[in-house]
């Protein structure tokens, strides 16, 4: 079976950095054989050069998950897939700019067929890309969208925080268990960093802000 892991989060959240470390750790420190499936999303925006409009939201959802289910089928058939987001974000973004909650429904369907649900934490610093990215206020109000949803379905899931190194182990400890075994012992640097958290299913993004900030400011011993 090819396990999916999915990273969700709105922009400047890290998912896209966060793919392609765990796709490299995985190939570089196991045997397993991990696929990325980029964000469709931000694809079609490069192309066309401009924000997708109401009407054109759905078919964009359905074609991340069917990008998913694409990967999954390749032969030979890889171990993990690693989901740069998933029809929900896109689902948040048309509840937030279109005031359209229809897209929702079928996206958390979806969710429910993919094994593994990462949150990006809302510790790192939102950065304007000069196209795409609206404001930290647009980032926080998706990720609301993303916790509602996702708790109101009972589906579970993980938020992951940190910079670099960081936020890879925490991540790793999580798929670990899903693939039988401790990803993060397989780098010696990452399990020597080996840290605890507990923010699974939180629901409050400004107490999660006000912790790390608090973190990063203070001072060091």
């Amino acid at each position: 079976m090819t396990l999916i892991v999915t990273l969700l989060g709105g922009e400047s959240t890290g998912k896209s950095s966060l793919a392609r470390s765990l796709q490299q750790h995985l190939a570089q420190h196991t045997t397993l054989r991990a696929v990325c499936v980029p964000e469709n999303l931000r694809q079609w925006c490069t192309r066309a050069g401009r924000a997708p409009q109401a009407h054109e939201q759905d078919a964009l959802a359905e074609e991340q998950h069917r990008h998913i289910v694409a990967a999954t089928q390749a032969r030979p058939a890889p171990d993990v897939v690693i989901a740069d987001t998933t029809p929900l974000v896109i689902a948040a973004y048309s509840e937030l700019y279109f005031n359209d909650s229809s897209l929702l429904p079928g996206a958390i369907a979806h969710q429910r067929g993919y094994h593994s649900t990462l949150l990006m934490g809302l510790d790192l610093p939102w950065v304007p890309d000069g196209l795409f990215r609206d404001s930290p206020a647009m980032r926080d109000a998706i990720d609301n969208i993303l916790r509602r949803e996702l708790q109101a379905a009972g589906l579970t899931f993980q938020t992951v925080y940190g910079r670099g190194d960081a936020r890879l182990h925490q991540a790793l400890e999580v798929l670990g268990p899903l693939t039988g075994s401790s990803l993060v012992d397989t780098d010696p640097a990452l399990a020597q960093g080996r840290i605890a958290w507990n923010c699974d299913k939180c629901s409050d993004p400004e107490c999660e802000h006000r912790l790390f900030t608090g973190l990063i400011k203070s001072p060091r011993p």
